[in-house]
Parts: structure tokens; sequence; C-alpha cells
């Protein structure tokens, strides 16, 4: 699947100075909220969600991320936000719930199937094994400048 189709640039919070994950998920999640693309409860799921399944990811190197998300009744229509913070909050590993992960970069999910979901999933995660692109998305200005990077890493994957 590919990332920058599902990603509205008015969903793009980049540089942001929240300072805790559930800021973090109520800020995308709103934005998600205010442009159509997911229902009223959607961010309380997507919090209650993420203390029993959470979604921290170590990426081996300086900048982990995070993959919030939730069941598909509170999606209207497929979409993703994303943010990359100043400094990282924390979110629980998804592997190892007791181990927490300083989070840079959080891309949320808001997907009306399940099969896409997963695939989007899929896609997130090889995504965020490329240091380069990672390095790319946390050095953008400009909503577009995401757009480009993810373009271009559909393109060459």
């Amino acid at each position: 699947m590919n990332i920058h189709e599902f990603l509205n640039p008015k969903a793009i919070r980049l540089r942001s100075t929240a300072r805790t994950s559930e800021a973090v998920i109520r800020d995308l999640g709103g934005m998600l909220y205010k442009l159509g693309y997911v229902k009223d409860g959607f961010v309380e799921a997507t919090l209650e969600r993420e203390t029993s399944m959470p979604t921290g990811l170590p990426l081996g190197g300086e900048i982990n991320a995070a993959i919030p998300h939730v069941d598909i009744e509170y999606v209207n229509k497929p979409a993703l936000a994303m943010a990359t913070l100043q400094y990282p909050v924390s979110f629980s590993n998804m592997v190892d719930p007791d181990e927490v992960v300083p989070v840079r970069l959080v891309i949320m999910l808001a997907f009306d199937q399940p099969k896409s979901q997963i695939e989007m999933l899929q896609s997130v995660s090889m995504l965020l094994q490329d240091p380069e692109i990672i390095n790319k998305l946390m050095k953008a200005y400009w909503p577009r400048q995401v757009l480009k990077i993810l373009k271009f890493a559909t393109i060459n994957s």
C-alpha cells in the first residue's frame, strides 16, 4: 500500500512540542476527526487500546516510532496522520509492554477494513526499517516534503 496516498497534508504535524503519548494521540486523532476520516470516540478508543495493546516500536537507532490505531468501527474512511516530535515521548513497547520506548515519530492509522489495516501496518513497518527515510522525515519542515519523501520511498521499494 502506498502510504503517501492515505496521508492528508492537513493531518501532518511536524516538530510537535507534545510531551506525552496521550497529547500526540489526541492531536493526530483530532485532526483526523476534523477532516471527517474518523468518528466521535476514535481518540478515546485509541487511547484505551494503547493501554492494553501498546504500539511503541524500537527501531534500533536514535529515533523510535509508534503506530497507534484502533478498531475499524471508529473509521469513516481510510487515512493516516503523522507527527514528528521535538522531544521524545514515552510509549510502551508493542512487544514488551513493561518497557518504555522514547518515541519521536508517530504514524496513526485509521482504516475501515481489517485487511487494509494489516496491509498498512506492514507497509509502515517496512518504511520504518529504513533509517535514511526516517531521518528525512524528521528533518522535514513542510507536509508536502513528507509526502514527497514517502512517494519516493514507495517508488523505490
